[in-house]
């Protein structure tokens, strides 16, 4: 099986039963992808990582060791998520061995789907509730529990999450004075509307190059 997977690797250590994978993508020791699971180009899977059947990933994803990743959790292109993050996908769990659960388990109304959406970032130790939605390049503190959809750019922290700001699409902190900002390192603007953040579209121009020139200088 995986000699026939082409620009994949695959360490010799892990278990990959499924043959939906990208090329380019990575998968460590000690990880077990099963059945049916799907993972798109140039991901890369850390050590002791359990993806199931049904879980569907998406291009450039990078989940750090120890993640379990189950049916019914998608992750969009460019999500990355932290060590020992914690998915659900059923919101009301039994044992399906318990004979009082076992008509219930009898077919899948049970499960319920996690999306965590493009660019998105689950911070270390997070929890994500099942039928949770994370926006756009959101980014989820370590440590937080996540009960309710997360907006795109919000940054959220604690148990329960609530936002506690804003995050540019390469992941550093925005600061609004007023409805509109840049970002400091990469230039890209935004719109706050009330409770929600939108990414300005703009034609490159001259101000806009020596803007980022001027950025990229300070970082060397």
């Amino acid at each position: 099986m995986r000699e026939e997977m082409s620009d994949v690797f695959i360490h010799p250590a892990s278990i990959v039963e499924t043959r939906e994978i990208g090329a380019g993508t990575r998968i460590w020791a000690l990880a077990h992808v099963m059945p049916d699971a799907s993972i798109g180009v140039n991901c890369n899977i850390g050590e002791h990582c359990f993806i199931e059947s049904g879980a569907k990933i998406g291009d450039n994803v990078t989940i750090k060791n120890g993640n379990m990743v189950w049916n019914g959790v998608v992750l969009e292109d460019g999500v990355f998520v932290g060590p020992h993050v914690s998915f659900t996908n059923d919101r009301f769990p039994r044992s399906p061995r318990l004979a009082q659960a076992k008509k219930r388990y009898g077919g899948h109304s049970w499960l319920v789907a996690t999306r965590v959406k493009e660019g998105a970032s689950l911070g270390a130790g997070a929890v994500v509730i099942a039928g949770v939605t994370v926006g756009e390049y959101a980014l989820v503190g370590a440590g937080a529990v996540v009960t309710k959809d997360v907006v795109p750019y919000a940054l959220v922290t604690g148990n329960p999450a609530r936002r506690r700001g804003w995050v540019c699409q390469c992941g550093l902190p925005l600061k609004f004075d007023g409805p509109t900002t840049r970002c400091a390192d990469c230039g890209l603007r935004y719109r706050r509307d009330g409770e929600s953040v939108r990414l300005l579209a703009e034609k490159p121009t001259r101000r806009t190059a020596v803007f980022l020139s001027a950025n990229r200088a300070n970082l060397r």
